[in-house]
């Protein structure tokens, strides 16, 4: 995972589980949101509190699953902005086992900066475009 500069660890619990003992796809999607809001509090772009101040909403979301996620497995997410719009920027993911190395999930999710107070879509604040660009070296 070289190419991300953003790791969580990721603990699998017994409720993530399906029938077939393994991670079940809406939990995937789980993950992969803990995974975004922790990259978005080391960024200092949400303080992790005050959800209508999150500012960003769920507009796209695509996830390939590679391979079962276990119970006992030591799993990490990286996590990444690839692209930064307007009004919106994608996020890449991957989830992988920590001691392989083997791919288990990919996704990609386009988010909307967001007004939840207001319910509209806005530009995408200055601020997060700099801290973003800066920490993905992205040229703006």
């Amino acid at each position: 995972m070289t190419s991300f500069h953003f790791h969580l660890p990721l603990q699998i619990r017994y409720g993530d589980l399906d029938p077939q003992w393994h991670v079940n796809n809406a939990h995937t999607l789980m993950l992969i949101e803990q995974g975004r809001l922790a990259y978005l509090v080391k960024l200092g772009l949400f303080d992790g509190k005050d959800f209508f101040n999150l500012g960003l909403i769920v507009a796209d979301v695509h996830v390939s699953y590679l391979a079962p996620i276990l119970l006992e497995q030591n799993v990490q997410i990286g996590v990444r902005v690839a692209r930064l719009g307007n009004k919106s920027l994608t996020f890449e993911y991957l989830i992988d086992e920590r001691d392989t190395g083997q791919a288990l999930a990919t996704a990609e999710t386009v988010m909307v900066s967001y007004d939840y107070h207001g319910h509209h879509s806005r530009v995408l604040p200055a601020d997060w475009r700099a801290k973003i660009a800066a920490f993905e070296v992205i040229e703006l």
